[in-house]
């Protein structure tokens, strides 16, 4: 937050050339990217909604929020004063600040209550919720997402599926029938087996009442003072998916044991635990042994949520290099107006720009499922999709940080803060080899994705490549080649339908074709004054 008259004639010089911090900004209205996604997925039916919220996100007091959550650790507390176990994490206030703003415009539960374009809004305002704190989407994240799985358990979906959809937030740590609002977390992954959740060992017995009584341990738990968790526990009949609340129907607190709070790189507002469950009350989602198949459409909306996260970190990235390269000068000459600056900038744009469009289209797929060629296209485009987005948004946010020069690289310039968010949704919901993998499959075993990938890219005349690649089964050995080149033609055919000309034109040239290692090095000429135009926060 900018402080008031700060003194700028100092005893030993003058402080000038320094740009203002950007804060007070309408992140929506002035964002010409981010408006002209939301006009053509049908987000902009919500544009009251996305405006006020733009407004709320972009202000010196949630951007101030921001900086203290992260600034502030959660903390763990196994016992109460007296020594009895109480498993709870205590945060700053201004994450309970960031939930509420972030639950009640929506976020979470938008998808579920709009009647048309629900995942493209979903998609809107979390992108505008990562411009304040990205680590508070995380819980917001997963109680969007698990709605499909709920659902699969009617009885589940009848008693939750309402606290999770509304719009509010409820922090307080109380059994769930007393409050009008939930948040959801997900522990899925054990220390031996990582990805691989068949080699899970929690186990689940079944009671005489059907609930089951969970014991095992979860590597990662992601928000653990969520209401509830899905996980995955054997049964006799194999893996299976169950819901975990943190209080028993008794009134009890559930033996869900919290060992310890992970010690992360970057996403440091939100409090990621590995847990125990010791004889833990569960209740079971979906059949027994179907637990895979249970949470899989679970899967495809975080994946969703990942393409969303890092597009917003690339953006947000890109618009402060901008606004700095606005207010300052350097040999007579703001850095904007820079020859070899607007090269770099025009090409970090396009990142931004495919990003976008990327998330936005896959979003707009979701909400037209019922249609054949959008449910295949969701299908294969959302793992093409988070592999080449996340990978790109560390890359982006560090040439950013170089914009800015040493200022970009203390703390008080919000940048440290996304580069060690940023490798983040790469490693969330698969890394690399297993999106890759997951593509493989898909083409494999749903040929329908193929066939809806290849009429994308030919309405854009950029199915040649893409032809000559799926000619034949693709190899594990290939598959990070072949998922890389299919996803930049896919952007490529996106941008080509959706955005200016000048962008879809410029990211084919620079993207698909002849193409530098770093930024600004590409060879060509594009219109740089175009994509930087759209790269500026409008006033």
């Amino acid at each position: 937050m900018a402080h008031r008259n700060p003194r700028t004639l100092l005893a030993t010089h003058e402080v000038s050339n320094q740009p203002p911090p950007l804060e007070d900004v309408n992140l929506y209205s002035a964002d010409a990217i981010l408006t002209s996604c939301a006009k053509w997925s049908g987000a902009d039916a919500e544009h009251a909604r996305l405006t006020k919220f733009g407004a709320r996100v972009g202000s010196a007091e949630a951007q101030s929020w921001g900086v203290q959550a992260n600034r502030t650790a959660p903390m763990f507390q196994p016992y109460d004063r007296y020594g009895r176990r109480i498993d709870e994490v205590e945060f700053h206030p201004a994450y309970h600040n960031l939930m509420q703003i972030g639950l009640e415009a929506g976020v979470s539960a938008a998808a579920w209550n709009v009647p048309k374009a629900g995942h493209a809004t979903h998609a809107a305002l979390l992108f505008l919720m990562g411009h304040a704190d990205y680590g508070v989407c995380c819980p917001m994240s997963m109680t969007y997402a698990v709605v499909p799985a709920l659902r699969v358990e009617p009885s589940v979906a009848e008693r939750w599926a309402p606290r999770v959809t509304a719009e509010a937030y409820d922090g307080r740590f109380i059994p769930p029938g007393e409050k009008r609002a939930a948040t959801m977390g997900m522990a899925m992954t054990e220390k031996q087996g990582g990805s691989d959740i068949r080699a899970n060992t929690t186990r689940a017995a079944r009671q005489s009442d059907g609930s089951y009584l969970l014991n095992g341990h979860k590597w990662f738990c992601s928000a653990p003072m969520s209401d509830a968790f899905l996980t995955l526990a054997y049964t006799e009949a194999g893996v299976t998916c169950f819901l975990v609340p943190r209080w028993r129907p008794d009134g009890e607190r559930n033996t869900i044991e919290i060992q310890r709070l992970k010690d992360k790189l970057g996403d440091r507002s939100n409090a990621s635990s590995e847990i125990e469950y010791r004889d833990a009350w569960a209740e079971r989602v979906g059949e027994e042994g179907r637990g895979v198949r249970t949470i899989i459409e679970m899967v495809a909306l975080t994946r969703l949520d990942c393409i969303i996260g890092s597009a917003t970190q690339m953006r947000q990235a890109c618009s402060l290099a901008t606004w700095h390269t606005q207010g300052r000068s350097a040999f007579q000459k703001r850095l904007i107006d820079q020859p070899l600056m607007r090269a770099v900038l025009a090409d970090l744009a396009l990142d931004v720009e495919a990003g976008l469009a990327l998330a936005f289209r896959l979003a707009m797929a979701l909400d037209n499922a019922h249609n054949p060629h959008e449910a295949a296209l969701a299908r294969i485009g959302l793992p093409l999709a988070k592999y080449l987005v996340t990978k790109r948004a560390p890359t982006i946010v560090a040439e950013a940080m170089e914009c800015h020069g040493g200022a970009g690289y203390v703390e008080e310039s919000l940048l440290p803060r996304l580069f060690r968010q940023s490798p983040l949704n790469a490693i969330w919901e698969g890394s690399g080899n297993v999106i890759a993998l997951d593509m493989v499959r898909a083409l494999a075993r749903e040929p329908e994705t193929r066939d809806a990938l290849l009429a994308e890219l030919r309405d854009a005349g950029l199915n040649d490549e893409a032809e000559t690649l799926l000619a034949k089964p693709v190899a594990e050995r290939d598959a990070r080649h072949v998922i890389e080149r299919l996803a930049l033609s896919f952007a490529a055919a996106t941008l080509n339908k959706h955005a200016p000309h000048a962008v879809g034109d410029a990211f084919a040239a620079r993207r698909l074709h002849a193409r530098g290692i770093t930024f600004g090095a590409g060879d060509g000429a594009i219109d740089e004054t175009a994509l930087i135009e759209r790269l500026a926060l409008r006033a």
